[in-house]
């Protein structure tokens, strides 16, 4: 059977040997696939839900292609687990970065103030939350962001709509990775070793907060990884004690 071993190098110069057959990256990331698909009719339009102050409420923004759907699995699990409300929108596919960030804005203005706020993004959603956060004083509402494999160094595609932020040239992302570290927002950076779509370490890593590499995944399997809600989960306990309600 093939086999597909990478060698990855962290920030904290840890290598991290993962070994994967092609067969099992495929089978992973085509069910994926399909339960993104099942999953795409639902919460198309916005949720908001009944929070007060000091509460937790977690913002979960999609990727590309996708809608909120998508989230009902880790939204099933944070609601279980750690009792935070959850927030989601469904925005268009192509709609550029900055159009997605006023969507995410409106929705973070209906959340009572006083709450916790964590916005987890899949793919281009964790660049639609720094750059809300960064560059449209998102951090005056939000605790943390959390990233699942999002291309902040940009990805090979068409530099035309949605593309044009994506880009490995693209001036919003070079400004995101810039400015990432005088927001005074904590990030964590969770990266699928297997990516296809947003491949290495590096591509798919802020510059600034903490990196989580797991092995063996792949793009879209993040969606529906337990390791992936557990480390959400853990953020959102580690919120409770270190950060201030945001007034």
């Amino acid at each position: 059977m093939w086999t597909l071993a990478r060698r990855t190098w962290l920030s904290s110069g840890k290598l991290i040997v993962s070994q994967v057959s092609f067969a099992q990256l495929f089978v992973s990331e085509s069910i994926a696939t399909l339960r993104e698909v099942a999953l795409s009719p639902l919460d198309l339009a916005p949720v908001v839900p009944a929070a007060r102050a000091g509460d937790d409420v977690v913002v979960l923004v999609h990727g590309f292609c996708a809608t909120a759907g998508v989230f009902r699995p880790l939204r099933a699990r944070l609601e279980r687990e750690t009792g935070a409300r959850i927030a989601t929108f469904t925005h268009a596919p192509g709609v550029r970065i900055r159009r997605i960030a006023h969507n995410l804005a409106r929705l973070v203005e209906r959340i009572p103030r006083g709450t916790r706020i964590t916005i987890v993004g899949h793919s281009l959603g964790g660049v639609v939350a720094r750059w809300y956060v960064q560059e449209m004083a998102g951090h005056a509402r939000v605790a943390r962001t959390i990233s699942l494999a999002s291309p902040f160094r940009g990805v090979d595609v068409p530099p035309f709509f949605v593309g044009a932020d994506l880009h490995p040239r693209s001036s919003l992302l070079r400004r995101i990775r810039e400015r990432a570290s005088e927001t005074l927002v904590p990030h964590t950076s969770i990266v699928a070793a297997e990516d296809r779509l947003v491949p290495g370490v590096a591509t798919a890593c802020l510059g600034a907060g903490d990196v989580v590499v797991l092995p063996g995944r792949g793009h879209n399997a993040l969606l529906f990884d337990d390791e992936v809600a557990g480390l959400v989960i853990d953020r959102i306990d580690r919120l409770r004690t270190a950060v201030p309600l945001r007034l």
